[in-house]
């Protein structure tokens, strides 16, 4: 596969991005359900979620930079960012705007406030994803 070092780091953040927010997910909502409403809580979670995120990224990126040597980023990295980051912002726009409406409603903090992670999280995954389909398609 001959791609550029910026499309490999586009797979290795979009990879790590949809399994941490995954563990993420599934500890948050066993949490939620099990009656878990107040933010405090998630803070040890998120905190892990982040330390995962971090260590996943670095070392795909290490071994992808060890692999093959970086180039630099051309006008077409620039343009295919850009618009991947265009696309997706509306989604944690979106995400804000509800938590906004969310908060004068009877809803407890520990949902808002995971609310907003998903909208964070899964803006950035669909970022990534159309950074990955830019390159794959062709712009």
């Amino acid at each position: 596969m001959n791609t550029s070092f910026e499309e490999k780091s586009a797979w290795i953040t979009a990879i790590g991005l949809v399994v941490v927010f995954g563990i993420y997910c599934a500890v948050a909502g066993q949490m939620l359900v099990g009656g878990v409403t107040e933010a405090l809580p998630f803070v040890p979670v998120f905190t892990l979620a982040v330390v995962l995120l971090v260590a996943l990224l670095v070392g795909g990126h290490v071994a992808v930079a060890i692999a093959s040597r970086p180039d630099g980023r051309d006008e077409r990295d620039r343009l295919i960012t850009w618009r991947a980051e265009h696309d997706s912002s509306w989604l944690l726009g979106a995400g804000v705007i509800a938590a906004v409406f969310c908060l004068v409603l009877p809803i407890e903090r520990g949902w808002i406030a995971n609310g907003l992670l998903a909208a964070l999280f899964l803006s950035e995954i669909v970022n990534y994803a159309l950074r990955l389909y830019y390159y794959r398609r062709g712009l």
